[in-house]
């Protein structure tokens, strides 16, 4: 069976340090942190610092040795050996996968020798090098540390308890068909104006629409989904699921133009319509609460849902919502000839 082999501590390396100056044997050190003699021989020759300029000041010094031998450690990571797959990496970051999407989709794809975990990816985004390109940015929290997410508050309001979530069928909560979609509003800074972004996503595929209201108005937004669902096939646009909120007061507009159902969630809880709200987290990437929509324009926001649409998911197997809900839409037509 093969040893597993742990790196030498900073703490060993001062021991080390301390009994080398001392003049303690080889063996008497390795004895003392219970390693191989050939360790301690082995640590000695390779972080011996060495200086022509002050013969003084050679010698084993512990943290100017912990120091070389991570630098020499970083030297062997993958991403830094490879530097056509490092930029190949950092491409996918700019363009806004995650680190899993990138690692995902290099194994989904044939004939790729590398494979590369969204951990190596990780840490080398928070490396030295990482940090010197800014890479943190591109990452979907834009965060220079990890740490753990909160959800927000919402606002509830009384909506008929037959149209609670509660009473959803469970062929809709288990994603099991196709043609059940979430949706919601994005409100950005009140000094900019009541324009805002709604966002509609499809449960099974993630396939999401975008489209921009001057204002926060019921009626003028259920016009909007309307216009933007009514052309799929009755099967596609089967249910919507809302949340709470004094926009979405005239949903029965969606039964009589298109005969959509609508779902609403329980008060204070957003989390019951989880794949909107993890997709407004994705598009606050690029349209942060500053943002003064009316300047945004339609083809602004009709490159970023295509943007949202060919990006892997790892839900999805790293195939993208667009494939997933093209791949649906085709069996529908066939189910129809």
């Amino acid at each position: 069976m093969a040893r597993s082999f742990v790196q030498l501590s900073l703490d060993e390396r001062r021991i080390i340090s301390r009994m080398h100056e001392k003049k303690i044997s080889q063996a008497e050190i390795a004895r003392t942190l219970r390693r191989d003699r050939s360790t301690i021989c082995r640590e000695l020759r390779r972080n011996f610092w060495h200086d022509r300029d002050v013969p003084i000041a050679e010698g084993y010094w512990h943290v100017t040795a912990h120091g070389m031998a991570v630098d020499r450690r970083r030297k062997y990571r993958k991403l830094l050996r490879d530097p056509s797959l490092c930029a190949a990496v950092i491409d996918r970051l700019k363009d806004g996968w995650s680190p899993e999407q990138i690692s995902g989709r290099l194994r989904l794809a044939g004939g790729v020798a590398t494979r590369l975990s969204h951990e190596t990816i990780y840490q080398y985004v928070y490396s030295r090098e990482g940090q010197d390109q800014q890479l943190g940015r591109h990452l979907p929290e834009r965060r220079r540390r990890r740490r753990p997410r909160y959800a927000r508050k919402p606002r509830s309001l009384v909506f008929p308890m037959e149209c609670a979530i509660r009473n959803r069928p469970d062929i809709i909560n288990s994603r099991s068909e196709f043609g059940h979609w979430e949706a919601d509003l994005m409100i950005f800074r009140k000094e900019h104006g009541a324009a805002n972004i709604a966002t509609v996503v499809e449960r099974k595929s993630r396939y999401t629409l975008l489209f921009r209201n001057n204002d926060r108005r019921s009626k003028p937004i259920m016009s909007q989904l309307i216009r933007h669902l009514a052309p799929l096939p009755v099967q596609a646009r089967q249910s919507l699921t809302f949340d709470r909120g004094l926009e979405f007061v005239s949903w029965r507009e969606l039964e009589h133009g298109m005969g959509t159902t609508a779902w609403f969630c329980d008060p204070q809880a957003p989390w019951q319509k989880g794949t909107v709200e993890n997709t407004n987290k994705r598009v606050r990437r690029y349209l942060p609460p500053e943002t003064i929509v009316l300047d945004v324009s339609n083809q602004e926001i009709r490159s970023l849902c295509d943007r949202l649409n060919d990006t892997p998911r790892k839900c999805l197997g790293f195939q993208t919502p667009r494939e997933m809900f093209s791949r649906h839409l085709l069996a529908l037509e066939r189910q129809c000839v």
